[in-house]
Order: C-alpha cells, then sequence, then structure tokens
C-alpha cells in the first residue's frame, strides 16, 4: 500500500502550475434518488448525478500571472489536482471548473495569504501522468 506526504503534491490551471501552493481540497460527492416502492421492507436508492468542488490556500504571489493569476471570481478554468506529484506514474484529478471565491488574508506577523475556491462544471476524472 502506498502512502504519500502532502509536500509532494501540486495543483495546476491547465499546464501552468500555480506557485507557493499550501493546500489543497477536492470534494466529491454524489446524490441518490430513491425507489422504494410499495411492498419493499427497505429504502432503496439509484446513484444520480457527481459534482465536485475544491480550494487551494497559498500565500499570496502577485508574480504568479498564469497560475494564482489566473483564479480570478468567474474565471472558467481547467483544475488538474496532484496528490503524489506529477512525476510519470503518477495519478491526479482532472475537471472543468469555475472559480467562485478569493479572499486575500494579512497580518502583521504573518505571510500574506489567499484561498481560492470553485465549483466542478462537469465530471472529476483520474489520470495517470
Amino acid at each position: 500500500m502506498a502512502t504519500h506526504t502532502g509536500s509532494e503534491g501540486t495543483v495546476k490551471v491547465g499546464a501552468n502550475t500555480i506557485a507557493e501552493i499550501r493546500s489543497f481540497s477536492i470534494d466529491e460527492t454524489g446524490d441518490t434518488l430513491e425507489d422504494t416502492t410499495m411492498g419493499d421492507t427497505a429504502r432503496t436508492y439509484k446513484s444520480s448525478l457527481t459534482s465536485f468542488s475544491g480550494s487551494v490556500d497559498v500565500f499570496y504571489d502577485e508574480t504568479d500571472t498564469t497560475g494564482q493569476g489566473a483564479l480570478t471570481v468567474g474565471a472558467e478554468i481547467t483544475i488538474n489536482a496532484y496528490p503524489e506529484g506529477d512525476t510519470a506514474g503518477d495519478t491526479y484529478k482532472s475537471g472543468s471548473a469555475i472559480v467562485t471565491g478569493v479572499s486575500l488574508t494579512s497580518s502583521f506577523d504573518g505571510m500574506v495569504e489567499s484561498s481560492i475556491t470553485f465549483q466542478g462544471n462537469g465530471s472529476l476524472t483520474t489520470t495517470t501522468v
């Protein structure tokens, strides 16, 4: 069984790596439809639509114009999340998404950070590099 450290990961917008990533998350969900009928003794369900959403947390870098700079609210992007890195044989999640939020945080005793959220637009696929 293979395990990986978080430091191996990266996220790309299309082919462009996002700079200064601190963390990322991808959440996949699937709806169900109840198809229980009279006479059944237990509820039954069918699989239905799937969706995904996620976020990327970064140290703010205004010079990263093709990574962080491409993640503006409303932007339609292709997100590629590589939890184990992006070398040959590694798997990653990929899908079209819409950027739904960008927050910027700064404190006098810390780094300037940004958090970007996105909503999937279609299916999320798992692919091998």
